[in-house]
């Protein structure tokens, strides 16, 4: 299995943000967390991305996921 290429976008507040990074560090997948809360670039990049303003937001390689859907994050580390 190839490295993916993985993008967390979170905010400090965010209890699922801390979630979804705890979750991916447990399974040992490297990722690049953008903080939406400290650069509105990266909120403005989310949204692009989602169609959506919710957080935690994941791209897997370019599959974006909202939320903490363990199935999909699963899914698309696997693919």
């Amino acid at each position: 299995m190839k490295d993916k290429q993985v993008t967390v976008y979170t905010a400090d507040w965010c209890g699922f943000c801390h979630a979804v990074k705890q979750y991916l560090n447990q399974k040992d997948v490297k990722f690049v967390e953008k903080n939406v809360e400290t650069d509105p670039k990266n909120g403005q990049e989310a949204v692009q991305k989602s169609g959506q303003r919710g957080i935690p937001v994941l791209d897997i390689d370019g599959t974006v996921i909202v939320g903490f859907d363990r199935p999909k994050i699963d899914a698309a580390l696997a693919a």
